[in-house]
Parts: structure tokens; C-alpha cells; sequence
């Protein structure tokens, strides 16, 4: 039996090897390896394919939601409102600059913020909200923005699983005050180490941000902010730049991998779809693109009744990889025992942490592997 990979990067960096090649080496010949032309035209690239005024090529992910909130002034004595089920950065940027994370449940059916939940939590002291695009699939960002006038909060978006989504044609990190993405080599646009991306359409904003990425310095050895060296790579730059062209159809990849799963389970006995009022007695339910226009960085099952592990073992035995995201809520992480507040209702949360895995999706699945991955959770479902 073939194994079939969570992820596998050679097939679409060994596609792109003489162009990143000959990007390396214009980097290497140039001399530039902090900020510069590279980064420049990358950023203008990155700016018009998102839809904003300006972005900021910064040294990750987590670095990104960090400036982001940073530039919004966000410290000791204010509240972000955010999802209990995501990544850590999420909360571990807030957490970071003396900020209270206020922990939010999430909808059941798109694992997004619950903005119903949000809207109770938020307080006085609350100053930004943070939804995260979590999985690739963008929250309804009108709705986001509706809330964040009604209880004049400021809006970050954690995009670092969703660049390229959309929620009614328009793209995620374009909506709130800034955006924030990653673009670690997992992500739909992959870099080759760590690396992240700020955006936003306010040009004080983009200054203040800028500033902040290097030291708080304008002009040099005149440091206006106490800032940090937050600074993307030139040579990620080129390399990324190289990718970003082939972002849509990489996109495009991961949708028909998922479209190829929900026509081939959908129907067969113990198989439904995670929506609401799906069937009790479902083994699997299978993700849903709510918005119609999600990326699908995971194609992320939930597996109810307490059977995860024996479907992660079963899947092991017939040599298919997957990966659970995130087994632990941000509330119940060690490091945030007696932080925050809001925990004890995000009972959603806590159970999609008990239920939750995730499938290769990855654009290169060959037919064969999407044919087994597929042949794998039928059987499951229906022993």
C-alpha cells in the first residue's frame, strides 16, 4: 500500500526549482539581504493581490499578528476578543504584550469565531477583535465589522490559513484594520522557513507598522516606538514571489482534492456533512465551505462519540497521514491557566478539540492517494 503523506512540498517546489534558483541567485548577486528591492516588489505584488493599500513582508506569522497589534497601541489593561480553537499564536501575541485574551467559542459547523459569544464577552476594556479564517475559510466579515462599530473595537484578521479566500469576492486580510498571514512552508503559499505578512488599507497604520519592524527607528538610530526587529527576509521575498502567481491555481488544486472527497463520501452509509441537524448517528462529517469561496488549508472531519483515535489508528494502519488541529483549546493551554477570561462557556470549542482531524488536501495528491484517502474513511465509517 502507498502511504499517502498529510503533506508532501517536493512535487511543487521541484515544479518551481529553476525559477527559484535563478531568484536565489539575484539575491546572492545583489548584495541586498535586508529589505530592499526584493522585498519591495514583493510587497506591491502581495498589496494588489489582496486588495489593500499597503503590505509589509514581516519575519513570521506569529511576528505578523504581533505587529498588527502593536500598531493598534494594544497592552496592559485591554481585552482581545478571539477564538478558543485555533493556533496558539493567536492568543500567544496578545498574551505577549500584557493584553488580556478574552476567550470566545466557536460555531460548530464553520469552526470560526461565534460572534453571538463575542458579542457577550465584550467589555469595557475590550479594545480589538481578532476572528481567525481558520482552516481556510473566511468568516463573514461583514458581520465581524457590524460588531466591531457596535462595540467600537478595532479589527485584526488572523489570516495565516487563508490567503486567497474570499467571502462574497472579496479577499480575507482586506476587511479590518490590518491583516495578518504566515507563510510557513504548510501554508497555501509556502516560504522555505518562517515568514508572515501585515496588511492593511490605513496609511497611519502602515507607518506606525513599519516603524515598529525595525526597532521603532525613523529616521536610523532615532527610535520613535519601542519596536522590534520584525523584518521578512529579501531572499524569502524572491522565493515567495516566484510562488504567489501560482497561489490561485494551488488554490484551486486544494478544492477539487476536496470536492473529489465529499462527492465520493457523501451519501455512503455513517457519512454526512457537518451542518445543522446533520444525523446522530454519523460516524464522520465532513467540513463544509459555508462561504463558497474558501481555500481548504485543511479538509478537517469531525469523528463524534469518542472514536478520534481509533480512526487516527485506523487510517495509520492502511499508511494515511493526518494530523489533529488542535487537540488543546487555547483556555485550557498550560501556559494560560488563570489568564483571560471566558473559558468556561466555550463548550463548543472543547468538544471540536476532541473530534476534530484532519486529511491530505495538498494540491499534488495524485488521484490514486485522493482514491485512498477516500476508500480509508468510507470503510471507517461504515465498519
Amino acid at each position: 500500500m502507498t502511504p499517502v503523506p498529510l503533506l508532501d512540498l517536493g512535487p511543487q517546489n521541484r515544479a518551481l526549482a529553476a525559477e527559484l534558483r535563478a531568484a536565489f541567485d539575484r539575491v546572492l548577486a545583489s548584495n541586498m539581504f535586508i529589505l530592499g528591492p526584493e522585498m519591495d516588489a514583493f510587497e506591491r505584488d502581495c498589496a494588489a493581490a489582496l486588495g489593500c493599500r499597503h503590505a509589509l513582508g514581516v519575519s513570521s506569522g506569529t511576528d505578523a499578528l504581533l505587529l498588527a497589534l502593536m500598531a493598534l497601541d494594544v497592552g496592559p489593561g485591554d481585552e482581545v476578543l478571539l477564538p478558543a480553537f485555533t493556533f496558539f499564536a493567536t492568543a500567544g501575541s496578545v498574551a505577549r504584550l500584557g493584553a488580556t485574551p478574552v476567550w470566545c467559542d466557536v460555531d460548530s459547523h464553520t469552526f470560526n469565531l461565534d460572534l453571538a459569544d463575542a458579542a457577550r464577552k465584550a467589555g469595557p476594556r475590550s479594545k480589538v477583535l481578532m476572528p481567525v479564517h481558520l482552516f481556510g475559510q473566511c468568516m463573514d466579515m461583514p458581520a465581524v465589522l457590524a460588531l466591531a462599530k457596535a462595540a467600537n473595537l478595532r479589527v485584526v484578521e488572523d489570516a495565516a490559513q487563508s490567503m486567497g479566500a474570499r467571502f462574497q469576492g472579496r479577499p480575507s486580510m482586506s476587511f479590518g484594520d490590518l491583516g495578518a498571514t504566515s507563510f510557513f512552508p504548510s501554508k497555501n503559499l509556502g516560504g522555505f522557513g518562517d515568514s508572515g505578512l501585515v496588511t492593511t488599507s490605513d496609511d497611519a497604520l502602515a507607518e506606525r507598522a513599519r516603524i515598529l519592524r525595525v526597532h521603532g527607528m525613523q529616521p536610523k538610530y532615532h527610535h520613535r516606538l519601542l519596536g522590534a526587529n520584525f523584518r521578512m527576509d529579501p531572499l524569502q521575498a524572491a522565493l515567495l514571489r516566484v510562488k504567489l502567481p501560482h497561489l490561485p491555481s494551488y488554490n484551486c488544486a486544494r478544492a477539487g482534492n476536496a470536492a473529489h472527497y465529499r462527492k465520493r463520501l457523501l451519501g455512503l452509509p455513517g457519512v454526512a456533512e457537518n451542518r445543522p441537524g446533520h444525523p446522530a448517528d454519523a460516524k464522520v462529517l465532513l467540513p463544509v465551505d459555508f462561504s463558497h469561496e474558501g481555500i481548504w488549508n485543511q479538509f478537517t472531519l469531525r469523528i463524534p462519540g469518542g472514536r478520534r483515535d481509533a480512526f487516527k489508528a485506523f487510517l495509520a494502519d492502511r499508511k494515511v497521514g493526518c494530523e489533529v488541529y488542535y487537540p488543546i483549546t487555547l483556555d485550557r493551554q498550560e501556559c494560560f491557566r488563570g489568564v483571560g477570561r471566558g473559558g468556561d462557556t466555550c463548550a463548543t470549542s472543547h468538544r471540536l478539540a476532541e473530534e476534530v482531524v484532519s486529511i491530505p488536501v495538498y494540491p499534488e495528491l495524485a488521484d490514486a492517494q485522493r482514491d485512498a484517502v477516500a476508500d480509508a474513511v468510507a470503510a471507517f465509517a461504515a465498519a
